[in-house]
């Protein structure tokens, strides 16, 4: 997955580790995420989700979805 912070910006490299559809664990160690961003789930989807921080542990993240689930979207 990627994320980036605000349009134009260069998008950064995460993992998903947990995914829901109320938010996700990222694993980014050694990179400054920021307490908003954007969310690029890689694969065949290519989704794009709003994220804000929950809580953080080292280079874990966990994250909840700000914006509505998109139509027809499942895990």
């Amino acid at each position: 997955a990627k994320f980036f912070a605000e349009t134009g910006a260069l998008p950064r490299d995460c993992m998903i580790t947990d995914l829901s559809d109320g938010g996700a664990r990222l694993f980014a160690d050694g990179v400054e995420v920021p307490d908003q961003f954007h969310l690029v789930i890689s694969g065949e989807t290519g989704l794009r989700r709003t994220c804000r921080v929950v809580w953080r542990l080292g280079g874990e993240i966990g994250v909840a979805f700000s914006d509505p689930t998109p139509a027809g979207w499942q895990l």
